[in-house]
C-alpha cells in the first residue's frame, strides 16, 4: 500500500503540499497545530484501521510523511520504504 501518497492526499486538504518532501518536519515548518494533529490521529486510525495508543503519541512518529508512514508500517506489520 502506498501510505505516503495517502498521507500527502490528506495533508493537501489542509495545506499546500507541492514543495513538501517526505522527510520535512511539518511541525517545524508550521503546517500543523494541535487541532490538526488530533484530526490526523483520528484519520490515521480510521483510514488504516489501526489503534494509536498513548505510547505512540510521540512527535517523532508524526513530524513527517516518512515518520507517519513508518508508524503505520509498524502498526500494520508492513515494510515501509523511507
Amino acid at each position: 500500500m502506498d501510505y505516503k501518497n495517502k498521507i500527502r492526499g490528506f495533508f493537501s486538504r489542509f495545506f499546500r503540499t507541492n514543495d513538501l518532501k517526505d522527510g520535512d518536519d511539518i511541525f517545524a515548518q508550521g503546517f500543523v497545530n494541535s487541532l490538526f494533529a488530533m484530526q490526523l490521529v483520528g484519520w490515521l486510525e480510521k483510514e488504516f484501521e489501526i489503534a494509536i495508543k498513548d505510547e505512540d503519541l510521540d512527535i517523532k512518529n508524526f513530524n513527517s510523511i516518512d515518520a507517519i508512514a513508518g508508524l503505520i508500517g509498524r502498526k500494520t506489520g508492513s515494510v515501509v520504504e523511507v
